[in-house]
């Protein structure tokens, strides 16, 4: 029997880490994230910084199957607020069950000891459970991470760099910073400040007139930029990526099924070049790692007599050689 693993997130901790880590610490309360509520394509500044610093569910439970079947997920947070509400669609498409926590005193909502009682009965009531994942970075999981470890099972932390206790990396038998999980947008390098207003010398004067006239095509052309890049984003996670040897009128258009078949080949690629040191991954990893992901992946439905059949078609996302053994093996390009 494969092993088995429970995926715990502290899901508060790990969206307001993400925050700060993305736009400075103390950022999540200055700007009142909280209770923003996100609108579609909006070029307001907050709906901006919380797309930014979004979580990648799906690239948090794809590492987490790397270690064996995903039997179990769990979500603590405050679902009333806004901030966390907006990821529901992730969260019920990864099958993520949520657990209500309500704020009973200040802003502390006891993710942490509701998380803990729940991880210990689960390990006491499931004993196949082999692997435990923990997503946060709060020290007060330390005893949490230790007690699993005594009762026999492999721990891997997730957290966020910046709010993560060096106790709780320690705790572990595996830790990894959530920025770098395979397939997670690395964050955009913060923007320089601006000289405050009659801080600067009268010699700078004229620049700054020439700078205000050019603000207003500034302004416009960064709210284009951002447009275009949610669009592209957009883009990106609906299709596949495509070969820069290939346009997209020389690219014969994929179905639905196709292109999600695709994605989760590059996306099982990268988990598998994540934990190994060479840059070549075994094809029959490569499935294995494919089917825990997305169990109703089967290249026969396809079209394709075999797997290797199915990976040397997505030459313009994988290559693919025979290795010395006989062995197909697979990297990104």
């Amino acid at each position: 029997m494969s092993d088995r693993v429970a995926v715990y997130i502290d899901f508060d901790n790990v969206v307001i880490s993400r925050y700060d880590s993305a736009h400075g610490a103390g950022a999540w309360r200055k700007d009142q994230a909280r209770d923003h509520r996100r609108a579609a394509d909006s070029t307001d500044p907050i709906d901006v910084k919380l797309a930014e610093g979004e979580i990648d569910i799906g690239a948090i439970i794809d590492y987490a199957a790397s270690f064996g079947t995903v039997a179990l997920s769990r979500a603590y947070a405050d679902w009333s607020v806004p901030a966390n509400a907006a990821y529901k669609a992730p969260l019920v498409s990864w099958s993520i069950d949520l657990v209500q926590l309500f704020t009973m005193s200040g802003v502390k909502n006891g993710a942490d000891i509701r998380l803990a009682v729940d991880a210990v009965e689960d390990l006491v009531r499931h004993p196949d459970i082999s692997h435990v994942v923990f997503v946060a970075g709060d020290s007060d999981y330390v005893p949490l991470a230790q007690r699993c470890k005594r009762l026999g099972r492999y721990v891997v932390g997730i957290g966020v760099a910046g709010s993560t206790g060096r106790a709780l990396v320690s705790a572990c038998d595996e830790f990894i910073d959530y920025a770098d999980l395979p397939g997670v947008a690395p964050l955009k390098p913060p923007a320089a400040k601006q000289p405050a207003a009659g801080k600067t010398s009268s010699a700078q004067t004229p620049d700054r007139a020439a700078a205000a006239q050019e603000a207003p095509a500034k302004k416009t052309a960064k709210k284009t930029a951002k447009k275009t890049a949610k669009k592209a984003a957009a883009q990106k996670v609906a299709a596949p990526a495509e070969s820069p040897a290939e346009s997209p009128a020389e690219s014969p258009a994929e179905s639905p099924a196709e292109a999600e078949a695709t994605s989760l080949l590059v996306r099982a690629v990268r988990v598998g070049l994540q934990k190994s040191d060479d840059e070549w991954v075994y094809a029959g990893g490569v499935k294995s790692q494919m089917q825990r992901m997305n169990p109703a992946f089967k290249e026969k439905t396809l079209g394709f007599s075999t797997f290797r059949a199915f990976v040397e078609s997505r030459s313009g996302v994988v290559e693919s050689q025979v290795d010395a053994n006989g062995q197909l093996v697979v990297r990104l390009p």
